[in-house]
């Protein structure tokens, strides 16, 4: 049976409980990937404080030329 919906108000689909699952999430620890499952208490605290750069877009676009 097929339970997924789309509605306009929920543009991704909407999953029953059963036909979810749990993704694993790796980060790059230290120079090397990691799954967070293995991280320590404090490890998780520092993967959830963390802020992500995000360039701000060009104030000019030129195309560069050689």
């Amino acid at each position: 049976m097929n339970t997924t919906n789309f509605t306009p108000d929920t543009p991704h689909a909407v999953l029953a409980e059963h036909e979810r699952q749990r993704c694993e999430i790796w980060t790059r620890v230290m120079g090397y990937h990691r799954p967070m499952a293995s991280f320590n208490v404090g490890k998780k605290g520092e993967f959830h404080e963390r802020r992500y750069f995000l360039e701000p877009e060009r104030a000019t676009a030129e195309p560069c030329v050689a």
